[in-house]
């Protein structure tokens, strides 16, 4: 595995040079980093994965640049190209979700697949509001107020029950976050618009938590009728951190989805 660096942005790549086959990209969330799709890594033998910290996130530092979410699609599609990948499957998280569907309404021809884990369609007024006021509190008072109540209201009761360790792995998640960074996301995510879907032609699953407060189950059912062709599975008794709080299926469903779409 070796990390790629373009600017700001840090990009873990694993596979190019055991002559891995078809690129995976995966997008985290918000509060995420690459680390979030860790679980899923033994399941995609095979494949090239990329993992990309977007910039403000994890290890890519905050710089000037194209604003807003198609911003950060941007610097993951110049990424993209610098590891010389003309074609990718698209794996994303949440707030990724929306990226991967920017990228594959962009650049249609450029994207195998697509899996999106709590996929989102834009945030609804309550949560624009709510996302506004999250990033001041972040500039204001730094991630462990929020770390803390992120960690609590977005994993399941069950999961928090039987896996006290994925509770753990948000709360770090999001400690580790630069306060800047992170209510720089909140932002771009708070005045987010939905994709065009019509134009999104690749092969689609879009995974939800029966139990997720951050993007409802009614949510991806809408993107679901929205984007043609597309395939919905539900995880029982998860929430938002899926591919922690049901790793081994999560796993299982990605590579399902990757093997038929290649």
């Amino acid at each position: 595995m070796a990390d790629r660096h373009l600017g700001s942005l840090v990009m873990e790549d694993q596979g190019e040079d055991q002559g891995q086959g078809a690129a995976v990209v995966m997008i985290h969330g918000l509060g995420g980093s690459s680390n979030s799709f860790e679980p899923m890594m033994e399941r995609l033998d095979g494949y090239r994965v990329l993992r990309p910290d977007l910039p403000g996130a994890g290890r890519s530092a905050l710089r000037p640049g194209k604003p807003g979410l198609r911003g950060l699609a941007s610097a993951v599609g110049d990424a993209l190209r610098s590891a010389g990948v003309e074609r990718a499957h698209l794996v994303g998280h949440s707030m990724g979700t929306l990226i991967c569907q920017y990228l594959a309404t962009a650049a249609p021809e450029r994207v195998l697949s697509l899996t999106l884990f709590g996929p989102i369609l834009k945030p609804p007024p309550a949560a624009q509001t709510a996302l506004k006021e999250r990033a001041q509190t972040a500039r204001r008072d730094g991630m462990a107020g929020i770390a803390g109540a992120v960690a609590g209201g977005s994993v399941s009761a069950a999961s928090r029950a039987e896996n006290p360790v994925v509770t753990a792995f948000v709360r770090e998640s999001l400690m580790r976050q630069d306060p800047a960074g992170y209510a720089a996301h909140c932002e771009a995510l708070s005045e987010a618009a939905a994709a065009d879907h019509p134009a999104i032609q690749a092969p689609t699953l879009l995974v939800a938590g029966e139990n997720d407060p951050v993007a409802p189950l009614a949510m991806a059912q809408q993107l679901n009728r929205q984007i043609a062709g597309s395939a919905l599975e539900v995880i029982p008794s998860v929430a938002h951190w899926m591919m922690m709080e049901a790793p081994r299926r999560s796993a299982d469903l990605l590579r399902t989805h990757l093997d038929k779409a290649a």
